[in-house]
């Protein structure tokens, strides 16, 4: 299937209010932590993770302490809530990521939600000798930046436009570290296609059921998460779930076949 990202429109207002999901989705990431504690485990590498819009490290506190459980490294962003990339945020970032690589002395795995992912795919492309791979949450990676119901909160509390021509060329550069895009079809903020990355060796489409909100403590998105986390450096494969799956993730094949074509 090839959907054009620069034509979608953002959710419908019925999406919007199936956010509320998120208290459900946070409710089912501690009833099935007995599960999740079943998931990969990984080799102590370090794992950095960026909040979305307006988000602070709170909000990733879950996938964290989850990411800590299975033996990653985990950090948050430190950096308060996410206003967006006003002046010198980037360089912080950059930073932030070099310094939680000379910590460990080793390369630094991103998972960003959201605005988050953004982010993280910026990082990836201006600094990819230190980043070992990347994984977004429901992030506009691509597309009309307008295919979103918070395109004009990102505006205001950033004070930049959606449209603005560099931060949009570093998008669409082609990350040289494995990456992954995780989304939901019933994403309530984020036009589900412009989620999807290009087509292109080791980069990879898994969907989920769930919302946008609840992304960060979905207990499909986190099995996925700590899989692709728990893969050795240097030897990565795409995602594959098995039959005993098929509830977590509706059709693990289609996201691979999910393409897109941007003007």
């Amino acid at each position: 299937m090839v959907v054009d990202a620069e034509r979608v429109k953002p959710p419908s207002n019925a999406l919007m209010l199936l956010e509320m999901r998120a208290m459900w989705e946070l409710g089912a990431f501690f009833a099935l932590l007995p599960l999740l504690r079943m998931a990969p485990r990984g080799d102590g590498h370090p794992v950095l993770v960026l909040p979305g819009l307006v988000a602070s490290d709170l909000s990733t506190r879950p996938l964290r302490a989850f990411l800590d459980d299975r033996g990653y490294a985990a950090h948050g962003w430190d950096m308060g809530r996410n206003l967006g990339p006003r002046p010198g945020v980037e360089e912080q970032m950059l930073r932030r990521l070099k310094e939680v690589a000379q910590k460990h002395d080793r390369k630094v795995s991103l998972v960003g939600w959201s605005l988050g992912g953004l982010y993280a795919k910026i990082l990836a492309n201006r600094s990819a000798n230190e980043v070992r791979q990347l994984i977004t949450l429901g992030s506009p990676i691509t597309g009309d930046p307008r295919a979103s119901n918070s395109w004009r909160l990102y505006e205001y509390t950033s004070g930049q436009s959606v449209d603005d021509p560099e931060r949009r060329a570093v998008l669409r550069q082609q990350t040289a570290v494995p990456t992954t895009s995780i989304f939901s079809r019933s994403d309530g903020i984020v036009a589900w296609r412009c989620s999807l990355e290009r087509d292109r060796r080791e980069a990879e489409n898994i969907e989920v059921v769930g919302s946008h909100c609840g992304l960060g403590h979905n207990p499909a998105v986190l099995y996925a998460i700590a899989d692709r986390l728990a893969q050795p450096e240097g030897q990565w494969r795409p995602f594959r779930s098995v039959a005993v799956h098929r509830l977590m993730y509706p059709d693990p094949e289609r996201g691979q076949r999910a393409s897109f074509s941007a003007a």
